[in-house]
């Protein structure tokens, strides 16, 4: 039987390692308005199109809701949430990023935005009326998902907006190949996933919102209700 907390802490240990000592200036880079390459330029692209269907999935006013934005990164989805009127809680696993995102964050916003280095799942963050997880449980097993879920749901009164990669022939073969290279050579690999493995993990609780595919980013929204 998997135990899911020490395989989550696992995973969680080395996305940190590889955010804070590897790739840092990768993603400061491409979070930015920055040249990026070709292949870069349509994971920008992708990331936007994905925030934006993201945030459709919350109400155009947030004034008054209290907001987790789970694996912030550089803080693009803080900044959005708070122009929105939410109160806004950005926790990164990466002290590095979560400098990034206090820096770049406007000055009229930061009232509104509290930025956290440490588990997006702790429960020291508080109780939410929404949270968003972009890109930051597709590390993770469907157990681990499951799980993270399950933690979250028991402070969130509205929705969990997540995403995850989805399970194509392309990046499952990815993946199979990732896990040749010696551990010490590996980024963190993404984690295929199908969707409605998730839901029926989750209870049936989650609902498939769309899928999001540009270039070198594909990545499926799915959506947690109370």
């Amino acid at each position: 039987m998997i135990d899911a907390s020490a395989s989550y802490t696992g995973t969680r240990d080395r996305v940190e390692d590889y955010f804070d000592r590897t790739a840092t200036r990768v993603w400061e880079r491409l979070t930015s308005d920055a040249p990026v390459s070709r292949i870069r330029r349509t994971v920008r692209a992708g990331r936007e199109r994905m925030r934006a269907t993201m945030l459709a999935c919350l109400p155009a006013d947030l004034a008054g809701a209290r907001v987790l934005d789970a694996g912030c990164g550089a803080g693009q989805m803080c900044a959005e949430l708070a122009a929105r009127g939410a109160t806004v809680v950005g926790a990164d696993i990466s002290p590095a990023l979560i400098a990034i995102a206090g820096a770049r964050l406007a000055p009229q916003l930061r009232p509104k935005v509290t930025f956290v280095a440490g588990d997006m799942l702790s429960p020291e963050l508080g109780a939410f009326d929404h949270v968003v997880a972009m890109d930051s449980l597709i590390y993770y097993s469907t157990p681990d998902i499951a799980d993270a879920l399950a933690r979250l749901a028991g402070r969130t009164r509205g929705s969990i907006v997540f995403t995850l990669a989805p399970r194509t022939p392309l990046l499952t073969l990815m993946w199979r190949v990732g896990r040749l290279f010696p551990r010490a050579d590996r980024s963190p690999l993404m984690v295929p996933q199908d969707h409605r493995a998730i839901a029926r993990a989750a209870a049936g609780r989650v609902r498939h919102v769309a899928r999001v595919s540009s270039g070198f980013y594909i990545s499926d929204c799915l959506e947690h209700r109370a």
